[in-house]
């Protein structure tokens, strides 16, 4: 595998070579060089899936002293400069300033046999002039979390970045975990994660701050040119499509994140692709019991990023996105763009119905369709049933034990749901529904929904699970999370066994997501 050179050749680099903590302008990259761990390194899981049939490597090369060195940060590939993203972004809805990979460094961008383009960066490799206060480093428990969660949406059908790999060292890396003054000592960790892009809004937001209009239109070509081949370059609209392009499949994403019950937790535009996949993964949950006021970062007191909050975050960051265009449009191109962002939320709430549709088994038109979803998740929220299962166990249940209103024991939340005085009463509007269902069966819904509803997710207390062990140096939890979580949708022995489909442990429910990492 070689890098190609495309990346600092297309766009300019800050000509400032040290690497120290600084403003930067005029350019969309810094050079900065990952710093080696002190201690020993050790290769503790990666993607056999990502290496190759994204990277095209024989999974024997992990094998290999090079390739620890790369994906650790000990030494850079050659031929390829590494460097580090210049960004701002709207931070709880607050203009930040520069922000950038404070501890990212981008080593590599690769074409695989099938014409695409990768972009490979580590994460927690050290230092970069856009460190602020921050050490450039990543710890195990929160590592063990972006390695797996990364992987668990691919399989879920959510865009996504990609990890490749997860390497822990024995450095000390200090964190106060919850910000509440307590810190403590942990492991320093490295995940080498890729994606088609790590652009982001801030990518763009910060050109227009700073004023570089003229850097701003060569980002913005560059991307369209590399991502958004359907955008003619010699159109005079071309970044108005670019926009209508993000806009709607920003809504797309969101929707896809609601349809599996995962909270992002930190939707700042610095954390949203402009290619609306899913990255930066930190305090992120799938949700337990239906709450729409779930939070998994504990550092949102105010609840900004809760989960039924995201699509109208979304709607925020994509303002903030048209307002960074907007020195780049004529008046008619700005009256344009502000009617595909008043088109936002329609987008939105048709994928939602989409999906929440087909994860209830409904084919074609039914006039009472949005009610029986809501009335659905008005129960699910009233008797606090488990999101996930709730629609598995629908996917599995069958008419007749639905009709006699008798749920077998194993359905645990469909047992939770059926408490409602109100649980009836749906049953009876859904069967009935699903009846419309021209030229099907029940078998074929079962398996219909079965393939679309996940058996398992990534629930914070099996993640929690993985790293306890990973802290003592025992991976076995990490690799197990992460072969159940590449088949979401099939029933697994193992994972059975390890109690994944069942009610959480009574000692999760008062665990808490990390905010540090």
């Amino acid at each position: 595998m070689k890098a190609n050179k495309s990346r600092p050749a297309a766009l300019p680099v800050d000509p400032v070579q040290e690497n120290y903590v600084r403003q930067v302008r005029d350019c969309i990259f810094s050079v900065a060089y990952p710093t080696p761990f002190k201690s020993r390194v050790l290769l503790v899981a990666i993607s056999k899936v990502v290496l190759e049939e994204i990277l095209d490597l024989d999974v024997s090369v992990t094998e290999t002293d090079d390739f620890l060195q790369l994906v650790s940060g000990g030494k850079v590939g050659f031929g390829f400069v590494p460097l580090a993203h210049r960004y701002g972004g709207h931070q709880f809805g607050s203009w930040a300033g520069q922000l950038g990979d404070g501890r990212a460094h981008m080593i590599g961008v690769y074409t695989n046999r099938y014409g695409e383009r990768w972009e490979l960066q580590l994460k927690g490799s050290g230092k970069t002039p856009y460190s602020r206060d921050g050490d450039g480093r990543a710890v195990l428990r929160s590592s063990v979390r972006e390695f797996l969660c990364s992987e668990a949406m691919h399989y879920l059908g959510i865009p996504t970045s990609r990890a490749a790999s997860l390497v822990v060292s024995d450095d000390d890396v200090w964190r106060d975990q919850f910000y509440n003054g307590n810190v403590k000592k942990e492991r320093g960790a490295v995940v080498l994660r890729v994606a088609k892009s790590w652009f982001r809004i801030g990518s763009l937001e910060i050109l227009a701050h700073s004023g570089e209009l003229d850097l701003q239109r060569s980002l913005l070509d560059f991307i369209i040119q590399e991502h958004f081949p359907s955008i003619s370059m010699n159109d005079s609209n071309r970044y108005l499509d670019f926009f209508s392009r993000v806009v709607s499949e920003t809504a797309n994403l969101i929707a896809l994140w609601m349809s599996v019950g995962f909270a992002h937790g930190v939707c700042n535009t610095d954390n949203f692709s402009l290619l609306s996949i899913t990255i930066d993964y930190g305090p992120f949950g799938f949700m337990e019991s239906y709450d729409p006021d779930f939070v998994p970062n504990t550092s949102d007191d105010e609840r900004r990023y809760k989960i039924g909050n995201q699509a109208n975050v979304g709607l925020f960051n994509l303002d903030k996105l048209l307002q960074a265009l907007k020195p780049l449009l004529d008046s008619r191109q700005k009256q344009l763009a502000f009617q595909i962002v008043e088109g936002y939320s329609s987008h939105y709430y048709l994928r939602f119905t989409e999906l929440f549709k087909a994860k209830l088994g409904f084919l074609g038109e039914g006039e009472d369709d949005h009610y029986l979803i809501a009335f659905l998740l008005r129960l699910m929220e009233d008797t606090k049933a488990d999101f996930t299962m709730t629609f598995r166990q629908l996917s599995e249940i069958t008419q007749d034990q639905l009709k006699e209103l008798h749920i077998p024991k194993e359905y645990w939340a469909l047992q939770d749901l059926a408490k409602h005085k109100f649980f009836s009463d749906w049953v009876t509007m859904y069967l009935l529904r699903l009846r419309r269902n021209k030229g099907d069966s029940d078998s074929r819904r079962r398996k219909r929904m079965t393939s679309i509803n996940p058996r398992y997710v990534l629930r914070n207390w099996m993640a929690e699970s993985a790293i306890r062990k990973a802290e003592m140096n025992d991976f076995s939890g990490v690799h197990l999370l992460q072969q159940v979580l590449q088949h979401p949708f099939q029933r697994q022995s193992v994972a059975e066994k390890a109690g994944y489909a069942l009610h959480p442990p009574t000692w999760a429910k008062d665990l808490k997501v990390s905010c540090s990492s």
